[in-house]
């Protein structure tokens, strides 16, 4: 297990309701439902000022979640990284997972493989593996992708819609994430005209 000593202080909760999304913490690393001997680093899914109860809610860079009572002396607590504190282990990255999603124009098994097979040269053949794989036919036509405030009021002139990106293909738009308080509203494209008389 690759870890690293980290020299950091343990928070009152009162100390993490001050902290944001931004700030870099440790929390109790777990993977899989395997509780370790260490840290994580992670961040706070919202402002410390915004959670209820008492209660935190971190996420760590391996994209677990983690609910946290900061003050109870029977959990390992949130910790940040201070000169002054003591030292604890903290798990490092052993690499990335990459889920990718490939368009490939006109693609048929042929065009796949070879570009498996090109990966796997390139990478190592014990790296690049195929997890799942959906191959899908995807249809020749292009949508708009706006965003809404997600309680937003109905209004003709549309002044809280924001046009976050053109004329892209329907597929593209399961990976895309709205931004928080906002949803996706996918229209078919419309070319953009100019009718600017021209002498």
């Amino acid at each position: 297990m690759n870890t690293e000593k980290v020299t950091a202080r343990r928070l009152t909760a009162e100390e993490v309701a001050d902290l944001g999304p931004q700030d870099g913490i440790f929390v109790a690393a777990a993977t899989e439902g395997l509780s370790l001997d260490c840290y994580a680093p992670a961040n706070l899914t919202k402002p410390g000022a915004n959670f209820e109860g008492g209660s935190f809610t971190a996420r760590t860079v391996f994209g677990d979640e983690i609910q946290l009572l900061p003050d109870n002396a029977e959990e390992s607590g949130i910790w940040i990284a201070d000169k002054a504190g003591e030292a604890i282990e903290v798990l490092q990255s052993a690499g990335i997972l990459l889920n990718l999603a490939l368009f490939v124009p006109g693609g048929n098994t042929e065009s796949l493989d070879a570009l498996y097979a090109a990966a796997r040269d390139a990478f190592g053949a014990g790296i690049v593996q195929r997890w799942s794989e959906e191959a899908v036919a995807v249809p020749d036509v292009k949508v708009d992708l706006f965003e809404e405030p997600v309680r937003g009021r109905k209004s003709a002139s549309n002044q809280n819609r924001d046009r976050r990106a053109l004329d892209i293909y329907p597929t593209r738009v399961r990976f895309l994430e709205p931004s928080d308080g906002w949803k996706f509203v996918v229209e078919p494209h419309q070319e953009v005209v100019d009718d600017t008389p021209t002498i």
